[in-house]
């Protein structure tokens, strides 16, 4: 992300030493720890905040689009006058209904208890 060597961390590393010290060392970079881990939590929260906006706005696009097929729909097969929404769509198909008969046939079926 920010394209640093290891001769430019060696490089920190030795001024950090030289200008904290070795020992307040240890209390600085733990202190910088908890700085970078307070900004990973809020740009988290941010990156999270901005992907639901994101999702919110293109569901809203899919509703608007889908409202306006339906539209589209239902302007192209008007319901006849009288009749309500459900009343307007075509009855299930018997043979789509019922599950398929298995042909008969002249055999009985293998029956694996009774193999001899």
């Amino acid at each position: 992300m920010f394209d640093i060597g290891w001769d430019e961390m060696l490089f920190t590393v030795i001024v950090a030493i030289v200008v904290i010290g070795p020992k307040d060392l240890p209390r600085a970079l733990r202190t910088a720890g908890r700085w970078i881990g307070k900004i990973r939590r809020v740009s988290g929260h941010f990156r999270a905040g901005v992907e639901t906006m994101i999702r919110e706005a293109e569901l809203e696009e899919m509703e608007k689009q889908w409202r306006e097929q339906n539209a589209a729909i239902m302007a192209a097969h008007p319901a006849p006058e009288g009749a309500s929404a459900e009343s307007a769509l075509p009855a299930p198909d018997a043979a789509l209904a019922a599950p398929a008969a298995a042909p008969a046939s002249d055999e009985a079926p293998h029956d694996p208890a009774k193999a001899p």
